[in-house]
């Protein structure tokens, strides 16, 4: 029997869609725990000119280890909470590679 998704992991037709907390100007970019039911993910970019989107995108891309062609940011390019679209990766796995990473 599978465990139900947590409430930041949502499936969809096109993949699935991560929602995140992030602090930007962290001195390394990891996942730091949960802050209000969502991963944290400290960032080590400022939040400055999308740098710290970036940065969530790639610290992604490494940790899952899909392509950067298979993250889009939906959502939060100006917050703290982003919305995140992940294809080529089951929700199971995400969830398993951010608690292995901390989360």
């Amino acid at each position: 029997m599978t465990r139900p998704l947590p409430a930041f992991l949502r499936m969809t037709k096109d993949g699935v869609i991560l929602e995140v907390f992030v602090t930007p100007r962290a001195k390394r970019s990891q996942v730091v725990g949960l802050h209000g039911g969502f991963p944290k993910i400290a960032l080590a970019a400022p939040p400055i000119e999308g740098r710290a989107n970036e940065a969530l995108l790639d610290f992604l891309k490494e940790l899952l280890g899909v392509s950067g062609r298979d993250l889009t940011l939906l959502r939060g390019d100006t917050s703290r909470r982003k919305a995140i679209l992940i294809r080529g990766i089951t929700p199971e796995r995400v969830v398993q590679l951010l608690e292995s990473a901390g989360g």
